[in-house]
């Protein structure tokens, strides 16, 4: 019996002296949340940057949709990473228009990233020239706010943003780095070889190949 009682007291001093430390993760950083999913945006918009690379990134490296949507959740946030940078691009040049004109706004950018002409960050692409007067894409130097302010578009557009930096486009626009609105007449336009017209805008890319 007393064998029997001092095992049971040995097991119970050890289930209480015995049990591992409690670690404080509080101090630790987080392995998600937007910080996270900016980081994995920076590393793919380098990867799509590369030139020639095509290849597809695996599925730790792809961003999913949840985490897109929690960066820059209510389309307030600094221009100062990938997906907000992309997403407000394809949000103000398409919003309200159909998804295949909202992908070939994104295929644009994506395919500036890629050229030697253009910067090698989505940001600096979007904000290439004067905030107020010449620039690349008209949202950016209108001199208006770049706040979205549709949530629902907004969304879509990170959603695009998404795919485009996850390589899950394909490109709509033939190659193209420059576009135009239907209504338009830019003087710009009878320089360069058209590539093909989607919804409400129509594509252009450079007739030798180089960008202007």
């Amino acid at each position: 019996m007393r064998r029997i009682w001092g095992a049971a007291y040995v097991a119970i001093v050890c289930l209480v002296g015995c049990q591992p430390a409690e670690v404080d993760h509080s101090q630790q950083p987080s392995a998600t949340g937007p910080a996270a999913t900016e980081k994995k945006a920076e590393a793919l918009e380098q990867n799509a940057a590369a030139a020639g690379n095509k290849a597809p990134p695996s599925l730790s490296e792809m961003i999913n949709k949840p985490e897109a949507q929690a960066v820059d959740p209510a389309g307030r946030e600094p221009l100062d990473d990938a997906i907000t940078c992309l997403a407000r691009t394809i949000y103000w040049e398409a919003r309200g228009e159909a998804i295949a004109d909202m992908e070939a706004i994104a295929d644009v950018v994506m395919n500036r990233l890629g050229h030697e002409g253009f910067p090698n960050t989505i940001c600096n692409v979007v904000r290439q020239g004067r905030e107020q007067g010449s620039c690349q894409f008209s949202w950016w130097c209108d001199g208006r706010s770049d706040q979205a302010k549709e949530d629902e578009s907004y969304a879509t557009a990170k959603e695009i943003a998404r795919k485009a930096l996850n390589l899950q486009l394909t490109d709509r626009t033939g190659g193209a780095l420059y576009f135009h609105q239907r209504n338009a007449k830019p003087g710009w336009a009878a320089e360069y070889a058209k590539t093909v017209e989607i919804g409400e805008f129509v594509f252009y890319k450079p007739r030798g190949g180089g960008a202007r």
